[in-house]
């Protein structure tokens, strides 16, 4: 027989969360010949399959409040997308830089020398460098080049905020229609074949010329052509998720159809609508420079594509027209971008512990 020798065993009594001392039995080759003990002064035993009873197994007993309190779930969707953007430093930081440039852009006339609407064009003074009077030198009309660069960033800001928004919601309403209601799939596939089968640029150059060229109609006119992507790209998801169980329940339950869109397959999308905005800012930014270059926007309010436009030909003598538009641009799609992709990751579910 093996030799056994006592010990004490300290355990837990549930009942009155205090330490009892129990002695048991334990084999002698089931305990470490070594110093080396649990907390509390246990004995440490190196086998668990000759450990006592009492240490192994310990009585519990059912407690309803307990066991409600550890079904409950704190999980919080929000908060957890913004716990795992958080995580990203280097799009924090490209966020803050860009929330701090867009600020900018509205504190820039309470430091100006000059203001905006009032410039006064004087050939005389046309091609200065920066100095300490022009920070950013001045145009070809001898007006001060700071207030027009900061006013042209907050109008394409704006711009491409309100029109990248209007381009995502009407993409993602058609898509999710699209998708969902079998009896739309046909004429939504043959409008957006129509619409897709022509360069948006022609779109844009009828409707400049036939219809005018001012920020309002010009963005106006890129929502109604750029829901394309969206929509498309929103249907394919919803194929994913539109005969899933818990749908065809809805549907057998009499659910409404925008609720069942809005309830039970939107929020699977939410990480790619995020996607798609961060995508669509910088783009329109990037579109409607072009759109300026090719002289399709009003001219008589200044924009980060009519700067371009006009510096296009007088970046060799005097680089400093082309430079600060341009650097501002790309820090405006460099930033936003990263940051709307690690926001757009961090809104996925399947990324939340």
């Amino acid at each position: 027989m093996d030799n056994k020798k006592k010990i004490v065993l300290k355990g837990i009594n549930t009942e009155n969360d205090s330490r009892d001392v129990v002695m048991a039995e334990v084999k002698e080759t089931a305990v470490d010949t070594t110093e080396h003990t649990y907390e509390k002064g246990r004995p440490y035993i190196n086998r668990r399959s000759s450990m006592p009873e009492k240490q192994l197994f310990a009585p519990a007993e059912y407690n309803y409040q307990e066991a409600e309190r550890t079904g409950y779930s704190q999980y919080s969707y929000w908060k957890s997308v913004w716990q795992n953007f958080l995580k990203k430093k280097s799009a924090v930081v490209m966020l803050i830089i860009f929330m701090l440039l867009f600020i900018f852009t509205f504190i820039s006339p309470m430091i100006s020398k000059f203001d905006v609407n009032t410039l006064h064009y004087d050939t005389k003074l046309a091609f200065i460098s920066p100095n300490s009077t022009y920070w950013f030198g001045t145009d070809s009309l001898g007006a001060d080049y700071w207030c027009q660069v900061w006013y042209a960033t907050r109008l394409s800001i704006i711009l491409a905020i309100c029109v990248s928004a209007g381009q995502i919601i009407l993409g993602t309403v058609i898509g999710l229609l699209w998708g969902y209601v079998r009896a739309l799939d046909r004429v939504i596939t043959e409008i957006y074949n129509l619409i897709d089968n022509i360069p948006t640029i022609i779109y844009m150059t009828l409707i400049a010329l036939m219809v005018g060229k001012s920020y309002l109609i010009i963005g106006g006119a890129l929502i109604l052509f750029g829901w394309l992507g969206t929509a498309r790209n929103i249907r394919n998801l919803v194929f994913m998720y539109r005969d899933r169980e818990y749908n065809l329940a809805s549907r057998c339950l009499g659910t409404g159809l925008w609720r069942t869109l809005y309830r039970n397959i939107f929020p699977y999308l939410i990480s790619v609508v995020v996607l798609r905005l961060a995508l669509a800012i910088p783009g329109t930014i990037a579109f409607e420079t072009t759109l300026a270059y090719l002289g399709l926007i009003s001219v008589e309010t200044p924009s980060l594509g009519i700067l371009l436009r006009n510096a296009r030909s007088l970046f060799m003598q005097y680089p400093y027209m082309l430079i600060f538009p341009a650097v501002i641009v790309s820090v405006i799609t460099i930033t936003f971008y990263l940051a709307g992709n690690a926001f757009s990751d961090a809104c996925d579910p399947r990324n939340h512990m």
